[in-house]
């Protein structure tokens, strides 16, 4: 599968640059996400670097009839009518894996919205576990993987590092990509 994915991305004229940690547990953030295409171009990446990552998706996903497709590429449903704590949830999880990168898209949408979510910053803080960032950049056809960091538990000061990493990135619909930053 490597081989196709890799093939896939050299088609369409994608470079990828990896630099992600040597480590089995971490929150990979991925942003801008303004399209569709982010999730095959994701998926392709994922391949190509022999990553074995979960991410989460809309519950609707995960209902027949191909809801096994996306649990086999490593989703986890997010039912968003229902009243759990995601947060405590996915720290949980963490606690019982020997090994979980989870993928997340800090916007939660294709939308343009003024504010990230924070949830992928709590859910790294209380499982002890690093942010490593990913990036599709539409602008340069350049997929880029890597600068981790532990989260402090001063969210604003560290989305200033957030902010440097994806600044200068353009999604698939630059009208679709919101500010970078978390409601105070």
């Amino acid at each position: 599968m490597s081989w196709v994915a890799k093939f896939i991305l050299k088609t369409l004229g994608w470079k990828i640059i990896n630099e992600l940690p040597d480590a089995k547990k971490y929150v990979l953030i991925a942003a801008p996400h303004t399209s569709n295409w982010d999730f095959p171009l994701g998926l392709s990446a994922k391949f190509s670097e022999k990553l074995k990552l979960n991410y989460l998706g809309k519950g609707a996903l995960f209902d027949s009839p191909f809801g096994w497709f996306f649990r086999a590429l490593g989703g986890i449903p997010v039912y968003r009518k229902q009243q759990l704590n995601m947060v405590d949830q996915m720290v949980e999880q963490f606690k019982q894996r020997s090994h979980m990168i989870l993928a997340m898209s800090p916007e939660g949408t294709r939308s343009y919205l003024e504010h990230w979510k924070s949830g992928f910053y709590h859910i790294a803080y209380k499982a002890g576990v690093p942010i490593a960032m990913g990036t599709l950049d539409f602008g340069n056809k350049i997929v880029r993987l890597g600068s981790a960091f532990m989260p402090s538990g001063n969210i604003q000061e560290d989305m200033e590092i957030i902010r440097a990493f994806f600044e200068n990135i353009k999604g698939k619909i630059p009208e679709n990509q919101g500010p970078i930053r978390i409601k105070p």
